[in-house]
């Protein structure tokens, strides 16, 4: 399967990569430079024709570089135009020298710079590549535009933000609008970087795609169906039921029935072909009173659950949701070790003390476990990686899945998918009003819904992560998970 480049992120430094074999090429850098820059113009001219002064904030790299050309297209266009720039000009070096040298522009130090009404700012200082904190007289220029509500147009990436992993080191510009080339980088979706790009607009400036993908290993990027749709059956005129899977969900207590049946419904709204809830006996009576389609089977113990399991169509579990942490949820789990598994909430917590327990159970041939854990429960299976400050969130969930053998589903409004074998997807679909309470049981049972029809784990997981916010697109704002429920589509 061929990604588009829309679809892939590049790393700064795997963009550092293709700049560098462009030019091996014979590909006139400056030429791509002129480019960036015009695009950058054209952004602005196109989307703030009311602006009384475009001022251009340039740093003292490529970035800068791209700043310059910028400023020169827009006098050219007859806007007004204002530049300033960090460090001395003089030391530039390369492409950025040379459209330094042909900017009619003249600049001041940025130190200077002082918004007034009318501005709208072109923010060319450091891009995708800053790894260490901005300088004092930058964070002062952030916090001063910030302060007067001054449009920012980014080149790149906002200046203050990481592009490997959205963090912002120190202060960053809030953007209006961010305008990058040939393909994004993860800083455009984790956040908070996502949220401070505005909106993002993906210039292509000539560089080959062939250079382009040399780079792009395929491992990272957005999670969009054309990541995972060929791995998802898709119903066929001779599908029956039984040929779309048993998903069972156990249930907790009589008092705590309430996330499993979310889950259960999710999975059959998915399109698994039969779905129970295990129920504990002093249950029964509970789930039976508040279910039609979804059938219900009294599991008490581990000895009456490995009894059941004697029935090899029953291939796709989920554990968790309302079911209480303790012994008998790490019982189940293991019990449950050569079968399709989504551990989710207290199915995660259960295992905080022992991980590796889980890890071990799973270690062995396909990957058949999915994990959904969020910030919290995520720190207590992996604290060490947690721990590790030079992570980002993709690297963490890469390691987490690597270790457990498990598709990680790392939750948040910028969830990230991972496989044992270094895959990840960003997504970014997934609307505000998700953070509900049982919206985490939906997605738990759209992904086992999904595994019980076939789908591999982190297939699975990726899609169930994509449907479910495509769900909560279309329930709305103040949805409750019976709305979102209720929204869930099968592909």
């Amino acid at each position: 399967m061929i990604v588009p480049l829309a679809d892939l992120l590049l790393s700064p430094d795997d963009m550092t990569a293709v700049d560098r074999d462009a030019a091996a090429s014979s590909i006139d850098s400056y030429g791509l430079m002129e480019r960036a820059g015009q695009a950058v113009a054209a952004s602005a001219l196109r989307h703030f024709p009311g602006a009384l002064r475009f001022v251009v904030l340039c740093g003292p790299g490529n970035n800068g570089g791209d700043g310059y050309v910028t400023a020169r297209a827009l006098q050219q266009s007859g806007a007004s135009v204002k530049l300033f720039h960090l460090g001395e000009s003089r030391r530039l070096k390369g492409d950025a020298a040379r459209a330094f040298a042909d900017c009619p522009v003249k600049g001041e130090a940025i130190a200077q710079y002082v918004p007034r009404a009318g501005d709208v700012v072109i923010d060319a200082i450091f891009g995708a590549g800053l790894s260490r904190p901005v300088p004092a007289e930058v964070e002062a220029v952030i916090v001063r535009v910030g302060e007067a509500d001054i449009p920012v147009i980014a080149v790149d990436l906002p200046s203050g933000l990481d592009g490997a992993s959205g963090q912002i080191l120190g202060a960053a510009f809030r953007a209006k609008r961010t305008v990058t080339f040939m393909a994004r980088k993860p800083g455009h979706l984790l956040l908070p970087g996502r949220d401070l790009c505005g909106e993002l607009e993906v210039f292509d400036i000539g560089i080959p795609a062939r250079i382009v993908r040399a780079h792009a290993d395929g491992l990272i990027g957005e999670n969009t169906p054309v990541q995972w749709q060929a791995k998802i059956p898709s119903a066929g005129a001779d599908t029956h039921k039984y040929k779309r899977g048993h998903l069972v969900v156990f249930s907790g207590g009589p008092n705590a029935t309430g996330a499993a049946r979310m889950s259960a419904m999710a999975g059959l709204k998915a399109g698994a072909g039969l779905v129970t809830i295990a129920s504990p006996p002093e249950a029964m009576a509970v789930n039976a009173g508040s279910l039609t389609a979804i059938m219900l089977h009294a599991v008490d113990d581990e000895a009456s659950l490995r009894a059941w399991l004697a029935d090899q169509r029953l291939s796709t579990f989920i554990l968790g949701p309302g079911f209480g942490a303790g012994e008998k949820v790490r019982q189940f789990c293991l019990a449950l070790a050569d079968r399709h598994l989504v551990l989710d909430a207290d199915g995660i917590t259960s295992f905080r003390d022992e991980p590796q327990r889980l890890f071990d159970a799973f270690a062995k041939g396909p990957t058949r476990l999915v994990l959904t854990p969020h910030e919290g429960e995520f720190a207590r299976l992996f604290p060490d990686i947690v721990a590790d400050a030079a992570l980002s969130k993709v690297d963490k969930a890469r390691a987490a899945a690597a270790r457990a053998h498990a598709a990680i589903i790392y939750k948040g409004a910028d969830s990230v998918i991972a496989a044992p074998d270094g895959r990840a997807l960003i997504n970014a679909n997934a609307p505000p009003w998700l953070a509900t309470a049982g919206s985490g049981d939906v997605l738990a049972g759209i992904v086992g819904g999904l595994m019980a029809q076939g789908a591999p784990a982190f297939e699975a997981a990726a899609a169930g992560v994509w449907l479910h916010g495509l769900a909560g697109q279309h329930a709305g704002k103040g949805l409750t998970a019976e709305d979102l429920v209720a929204s869930v589509k099968p592909l």
